[in-house]
């Protein structure tokens, strides 16, 4: 899945019926495989955000979204 598909699978999660507990486990599903797909440090690392704008944006509005739901 690229960037592109995993910000449409974001927004299908986001905008489902489904419950917020459900929700939320998708979303943390998504941020693991983005971990692991894209090598994402766990702390943060300027120069590895400055390479990867596009995916570092996705995750950050992620988790972001995820402490909201």
């Amino acid at each position: 899945m690229n960037v592109e598909e995993m910000n449409l699978r974001y927004e299908e999660i986001i905008h489902s019926n489904r419950p917020e507990e459900i929700k939320q486990n998708q979303l943390e599903i998504l941020l693991v495989y983005m971990e692991g797909v894209y090598s994402i440090p766990r702390r943060k690392n300027e120069e590895w955000e400055r390479n990867n704008r596009e995916v570092a944006q996705l995750y950050k509005k992620i988790v972001k979204k995820c402490s909201s739901v």
